[in-house]
């Protein structure tokens, strides 16, 4: 779809950026206060993990204040005009995105935190789900010759499709590549192990 709005930042955009600033800012708050005995790199998951439990439940699922719950959509619905007539396949998937995803993320935050030994089947299964639901937002779309979203505008491109969407491609799959690794690494000692228990034999 095409839209013949001069790329500028309107008041709303100005707002609808801010608050996902201020999501952003209140993960990092909940891992500094949750996070602090974590290594690098799971400091880093845990931000991420906040933070996506934050923007599932308050502007997917419109917990936070309905004025900027409304105000964030119908500005996103500029890049993506499925946002804003509630399209029975997006609504289906944030449904689903807001319980799932937000519960996996909620269980792994306590597996990374506490050590556990399911947290790698959590990540695995909530990184699998966030590229699902990413692929069956846009796909459809993309099928159809993407006329639902506008590519006109750079900020409606390259900011609200690319880099916010883009961020639960890459960061699931950089979650997936971490836990390959380290379910590699614990399938390493576990051979080192039996490698010594048959020499000693």
């Amino acid at each position: 779809m095409d839209s013949e709005a001069p790329p500028t930042l309107s008041l709303v955009s100005v707002l609808s950026l801010l608050g996902c600033s201020l999501q952003l800012l209140v993960a990092a708050l909940l891992t500094h206060r949750y996070g602090g005995r974590s290594s690098k790199t799971d400091w880093w998951i845990l931000l991420w993990l906040f933070y996506d439990v934050i923007v599932h439940l308050t502007l997917v699922g419109g917990v936070s204040s309905f004025l900027m719950h409304g105000l964030t959509w119908k500005e996103y619905g500029k890049a993506d005009s499925r946002w804003l007539v509630s399209d029975p396949n997006i609504v289906s998937l944030e449904i689903l995105t807001v319980v799932l995803d937000s519960l996996l993320a909620l269980l792994l935050i306590h597996a990374v935190l506490n050590d556990k030994y399911y947290r790698h089947f959590l990540q695995i299964t909530l990184s699998v789900c966030e590229l699902y639901g990413g692929w069956m937002t846009f796909c459809p779309d993309w099928l159809l010759g993407s006329p639902h979203l506008d590519t006109s505008n750079p900020l409606y491109l390259w900011v609200y499709l690319v880099f916010f969407n883009g961020l639960w491609v890459l960061v699931p799959v950089l979650l997936l590549v971490q836990s390959w690794l380290c379910l590699q690494s614990l399938h390493a000692v576990k051979e080192d192990r039996a490698s010594a228990q048959r020499k000693k034999l």
